[in-house]
């Protein structure tokens, strides 16, 4: 429930920020859940943090 709402509002400023300065090829492999995963949600798919493995701390 609490991710619907959070859903409803503006993504963290910080996370778009860092959505927005991935290299191109690798938002080229992210599909739409993926990125609203990024955006809005504390825990993602094993999918997106394998695309992202490189980029993580």
């Amino acid at each position: 429930m609490a991710e619907k709402l959070r859903e409803k509002n503006a993504p963290d400023p910080m996370r778009l920020e860092v959505l927005r300065r991935l290299p191109k090829e690798i938002m080229e492999q992210l599909n739409k859940e993926e990125i609203k995963a990024f955006l809005y949600e504390d825990e993602w798919p094993d999918s997106l943090r394998e695309k992202l493995k490189d980029y993580l701390e």
